[in-house]
């Protein structure tokens, strides 16, 4: 039975939203630390998102121009304080640059061991987070089952399971004590099958791949113009990565090592046969590309850590001696970048010929890749912005400082 617009059974809607600002944060369980997201939503359809940082500002910076390098270490633990290795490794490989000493061989391999180990654990915090965000809670508790591990291993090394100070200008604070090899390798042997669960938890999950493939596309234009880098500069399709393309006093680290940049080439990712397929529906520089090269990363990491344990206990040397507190620093200025979890990480160090520096300085990775926040989520609905949130693994402590 047809009708007419004069028919009384119809009704006529004029249906208006008005354009209104919604607070994420800086509480919300999604941001990823005390982090503050203002959206500016028209109805469910999201037009802007301003981040506001700054809550867990310490001075940081500041504190490092009044302590010794070696005194500074712990602070940098606390910037991110989920890769506190790679953090100490960043300040250590610039405060040497200055001094122009280079560590012992069985140091060099040492520093790779640990800072790769390191990457494992803070990809898995950012794995399992990733689908705490989307409404999964199991990758959670796997991923935080392995890194216990790993932080066992941490703690018998230097002590600590959180922020280690334990890669230091000079070498490490300690050598790896005995049997700590084989433990590890026992670690490797028992965590590499289990990568493949995380994959049919996450990465092939069909709930997964609808809420992330496609969102929060970031072109490889986008990617460079806004300084983005780590997995995702990667993930956009960049190739690029510090430990290859870095300064000599960092890739020398890893001179003999066989590694590949985890970056898609020709519709294709290193390796790909032995991982999960692309899923027709991501497109190259959205948020499951970014999650993808993160698992990708896991995997190389832990080979890394094979070959440099194989170097270490081979190796003659010792794992080079802390430098003294109260060493002067030779006068000049220096500037280094390595490769940490969450991308290029930045010390700068400015020195008057004192044991304390006259400037020191971080450059954040995380504080980049948050600012193509707002171009990401532009029309994206509000149920979408803690994937696109979560896809770039921010830590606020690397950003405030």
């Amino acid at each position: 039975m047809s009708t007419t617009v004069d028919d009384p059974r119809v009704i006529e809607f004029d249906v208006r939203t008005d354009e209104m600002l919604v607070n994420m944060g800086p509480q919300h369980p999604s941001t990823h630390g005390v982090l503050r997201l203002v959206l500016r939503t028209d109805g469910e359809v999201v037009s802007e998102v301003m981040p506001h940082i700054g809550y867990l500002h310490r001075c940081a910076e500041k504190i490092g121009e009044n302590l010794t390098p070696r005194q500074w270490i712990p602070y940098t633990d606390r910037m991110d304080y989920l890769a506190g290795m790679n953090m100490n490794l960043g300040w250590a490989l610039c405060v040497e640059k200055l001094l122009n000493y280079r560590v012992p061989e069985r140091g060099r391999h040492l520093r790779v061991i640990i800072s790769e180990l390191g990457r494992v654990a803070s990809h898995l915090v950012g794995m399992g987070a990733y689908g705490l965000d989307l409404g999964s809670f199991s990758p959670f508790l796997y991923a935080f089952r392995e890194r216990e591990k790993i932080l066992d291993l941490f703690e018998e090394a230097c002590g600590a399971r959180l922020t280690y100070s334990y890669l230091t200008p000079g070498g490490a604070t300690a050598d790896l004590p005995d049997g700590w090899i084989a433990k590890c390798e026992d670690f490797l042997d028992q965590f590499e099958p289990i990568i493949q669960e995380y994959h049919a938890l996450l990465t092939t999950n069909a709930i997964f791949i609808k809420r992330t493939a496609g969102i929060g596309v970031l072109s490889p234009e986008m990617a460079i113009s806004f300084g983005t880098s780590g997995p995702v500069l990667r993930g956009s399709g960049v190739s690029h990565d510090l430990r290859r393309d870095g300064e000599e006093i960092y890739t020398s680290m890893y001179d003999g090592y066989a590694f590949e940049v985890i970056c898609q080439s020709d519709g294709h990712y290193p390796n790909d046969h032995d991982y999960p397929p692309v899923p027709t529906e991501a497109i190259l520089g959205d948020c499951w590309h970014r999650f993808y090269v993160r698992m990708l990363e896991v995997v190389q990491a832990v080979d890394l850590v094979r070959q440099a344990m194989d170097r270490y206990s081979t190796s003659s040397g010792d794992h080079g001696e802390p430098i003294k507190l109260a060493q002067k620093l030779p006068a000049g200025e220096v500037y280094l970048e390595t490769e940490a979890p969450r991308g290029q990480m930045g010390f700068y160090l400015v020195s008057d010929g004192n044991a304390i520096p006259w400037r020191a300085r971080a450059r954040s990775s995380s504080f980049c890749n948050l600012s193509v926040t707002s171009d990401l989520c532009r029309g994206c609905l509000i149920a979408d912005v803690p994937a696109v949130v979560g896809s770039l693994d921010v830590v606020m402590g690397e950003i405030d400082r």
